[in-house]
């Protein structure tokens, strides 16, 4: 066990000093965010004018929301995990990996967990200058059974998103090319995750068959919690509980996919 944890703990580390090599791209997304956080602010109070609520929320506990996912995309949101996955089979630089005593998903996974560390906290710098011109739209419940459901329900989410990604990263065995698979399930995970609109706003049949798909617990689960969107420890419990079993859905389906698709894999390169 402690042989395992000096292993990957160095790999964080050297994923940390990689990642703060290329700090500078972080910074510049992060701040292009912003552009995106200007959006949902317009957008959103000309959908209040006139209206003290929409779907039971004000117009400060809606910007709170989508302020709060912005932050959790930089944290927890797998960015291009799946095509560094894809590209290290393609080019049979997974070969090596195969002949050591390193567990490939572990090593990805620690690398992803360092470069969310970098890019969360670096999200923190421009939203800490625009904050006086937000702060006075933005509220947070304060009950706290919010933080201790919401951090593991964030941990998850990591684990989900990081999840995905490394599937279709996995393909790379079967097909040549991923972007077509990527690129849809972003299209789904933007609506369905609740990037787009906050999911409770849908009608009630599909808002319901919505917390049954992955998506849902990818950003806006651990967003709704934190925010106030899940209103009682009950419903987040339930949440708790599916999100749980995705999670050992996607490590079983990451299971079959690694080992059958060693199978196929020819050992060139790397």
């Amino acid at each position: 066990m402690r042989t395992a944890f000096h292993k990957y703990r160095h790999v964080f580390l050297v994923g940390v000093q990689s990642n703060l090599v290329y700090r500078w791209n972080f910074a510049i997304r992060a701040t292009f965010s912003l552009f995106h956080l200007i959006a949902a602010v317009t957008l959103w109070r000309a959908a209040f004018a006139g209206k003290t609520d929409i779907g039971g929320f004000s117009l400060a506990e809606t910007l709170t929301y989508f302020v709060t996912l912005m932050v959790l995309q930089f944290f927890i949101g797998a960015f291009n995990e799946d095509y560094q996955v894809s590209e290290e089979i393609r080019n049979g630089l997974i070969n090596q990996f195969l002949l050591k005593p390193v567990n490939y998903f572990a090593y990805r996974f620690t690398l992803f967990v360092s470069a969310r560390t970098i890019s969360g906290l670096l999200v923190l710098v421009p939203l800490a200058l625009v904050m006086p011109f937000l702060h006075e739209y933005l509220t947070l419940p304060s009950d706290p059974w919010r933080l201790w459901m919401g951090l593991p329900a964030l941990a998850m989410s990591a684990v989900i998103q990081f999840g995905i990604a490394f599937c279709f990263g996995l393909l790379s065995f079967w097909f040549l090319e991923i972007q077509s698979f990527v690129i849809l399930s972003f299209a789904v995970e933007t609506v369905l995750g609740g990037q787009v609109f906050p999911l409770d706003l849908m009608p009630a049949g599909l808002f319901r068959l919505s917390q049954f798909l992955p998506y849902y617990y990818q950003m806006y689960f651990p967003a709704a919690i934190l925010t106030g969107r899940i209103a009682t420890p009950a419903e987040a419990a339930v949440g708790l509980g599916i999100q749980a079993c995705w999670v050992v859905a996607l490590l079983g389906l990451i299971h079959v996919l690694w080992t059958r698709g060693l199978r196929r894999h020819t050992a060139v390169g790397g």
